[in-house]
C-alpha cells in the first residue's frame, strides 16, 4: 500500500517543508533535476544508496547555493560537514577556476565516495579537504592573524550542538559583506513544535541546540540574517560589521 504523502511528509529527514509532497516533487521535477549537473545527479544517485544518506543536502538546497555562490561572486569559501560532497561539489561547480574551498569533516570515507566524481567533474583541485574536527582548525587561522575576514562564503551542515561555537569563530573569518550559511536550522520543523512533541531521538536531542542558534543570530548585531524554508532549513547570516 502506497504510503500517504502526509505520513511522508512527517518523516524525519524528509528534505523539504513545503505542506505537501507533491509540490517539493514540482518544484524537483520542473526546476531542479532537469538543470541539475550530471555529476551532481550522479552524485546525489550514489548517496542515495547511503545508509546516512539523510545527512546530504536536497538538490533543491544544492541548486539554491550554486546560484547564491554565482551571485555573489565567491572566490574562497569554507564548508564545515561535508558528507560525501553533494554541497561542496555544487560550490566547486560555482567557483571560477582559481576558486578555493577548505573543506573540514571528521569522516574522510564519506568524502571519498564523491571524490572521484568529484575530480571527474574535473573541480577537485579547488578543494582543500582537511580530515578531524573543525573548531581546531578555525582557533588555529584565528591565532594565525591572517584569515580574518577572507572568507567569501562558509557553509555550515555539521554537528548542530557546536553550531554556536562555530558562529563565534566564523564570524572574525568570514569578511564584511561576506555571507555565513547555517543548514538544518529550522530541524524538521522541531523548532515549533512543543517540546513534549513525539520526535525521533536525535531530532530531539538536537532540537535545544538549533533552537539556541536561531535566538542568538536573531539578535547578533554583526550580522544581517534570513530564514529561508528551503531543504530543513537554512539561514544565511550576512556581516555587517
Amino acid at each position: 500500500m502506497a504510503e500517504s504523502g502526509e505520513s511522508k511528509h512527517q518523516q524525519v529527514g524528509h528534505k523539504s517543508l513545503l505542506q505537501s509532497d507533491a509540490l517539493y516533487q514540482y518544484i524537483l521535477e520542473t526546476s531542479v533535476y532537469p538543470r541539475e549537473p550530471e555529476a551532481m545527479k550522479e552524485l546525489r544517485e550514489v548517496t542515495a544508496k547511503h545508509p546516512w544518506n539523510l545527512m546530504t543536502t536536497s538538490a533543491d538546497e544544492g541548486q539554491f547555493l550554486n546560484m547564491l555562490l554565482k551571485l555573489i561572486n565567491a572566490k574562497n569559501t569554507m564548508e564545515i560537514g561535508v558528507y560525501t560532497g553533494y554541497s561542496l561539489l555544487a560550490t566547486a561547480l560555482a567557483l571560477p577556476d582559481d576558486g578555493k574551498i577548505l573543506a573540514m569533516d571528521i569522516n574522510r570515507e564519506n568524502y571519498e565516495i564523491g571524490l572521484p566524481i568529484i575530480e571527474k567533474a574535473g573541480v577537485a583541485h579547488k578543494i582543500d579537504f582537511r580530515e578531524g574536527p573543525a573548531l581546531p582548525v578555525l582557533d588555529q587561522m584565528i591565532q594565525d592573524g591572517k584569515y580574518h575576514g577572507t572568507f567569501d562564503f562558509i557553509f555550515v551542515d555539521a554537528d548542530k550542538d557546536n553550531y554556536i561555537n562555530y558562529h563565534t569563530r566564523l564570524i572574525d573569518l568570514v569578511k564584511i559583506g561576506g555571507l555565513i550559511g547555517y543548514d538544518n536550522t529550522l530541524w524538521n520543523g522541531s523548532v515549533a513544535v512543543p517540546a513534549d512533541t513525539s520526535m525521533r531521538k536525535y531530532v530531539r536531542y538536537y532540537r535545544d541546540f538549533v533552537i539556541e542558534l536561531n535566538k542568538a543570530l536573531a539578535v547578533d548585531p554583526r550580522i544581517e540574517i534570513c530564514m529561508l524554508p528551503v531543504g530543513d532549513g537554512v539561514t544565511l547570516c550576512r556581516r555587517i560589521s
